[in-house]
């Protein structure tokens, strides 16, 4: 059974309302937790590209995408958890896992099954909750997200 209906949770994702870009956000993390990631992603076989800058590398380790100067191009992994849909990480900081989703590519009940389930793997993965928020918005305002305790993506906001 799904973890949310499309019902329910339409106006979440209309780019009209969420912005096409929404934000999720792992809080309290460590760059272990970013190598946890890192592991998913290998572990799952996603497709994935590891990029700094314009440049495409091979996936090294998490430490390795954090530790980077101040000037620095940022360093990007992108995943597509199933064909047609990506998620761009940015490695801005080991004390949060932050990445955008791209709402037009998540349409219907179908969109709504492909996001809870790369929430809830990620969160299962790492036992803590992921968080979505429209864009720009901050991990305080999340609209729903992986719950650890109830294992499962549920509201955490009414629905616009």
């Amino acid at each position: 059974m799904a973890d949310l209906r499309w019902d329910e949770v339409r106006s979440f994702f209309d780019p009209d309302l969420m912005g096409a870009f929404p934000d999720v956000f792992v809080p309290d993390t460590s760059a272990e937790d970013w190598q946890r990631v890192f592991d998913l992603v290998e572990a799952r076989g996603w497709q994935r590209e590891f990029r700094q800058g314009g440049l495409t590398l091979p996936l090294s380790s998490a430490a390795e995408g954090l530790l980077r100067g101040p000037d620095a191009e940022l360093v990007e992994l992108r995943v597509c958890p199933v064909p047609g849909v990506l998620a761009i990480f940015r490695l801005t900081t080991a004390e949060e896992i932050d990445f955008d989703v791209d709402l037009r590519e998540l349409p219907g009940q179908a969109g709504v099954d492909i996001l809870c389930g790369f929430l809830t793997d990620i969160g299962r993965e790492l036992g803590k909750p992921v968080l979505m928020t429209p864009e720009g918005g901050s991990p305080d305002h999340a609209v729903l997200g992986f719950d650890p305790e109830h294992d499962r993506v549920v509201l955490l906001a009414a629905p616009l």
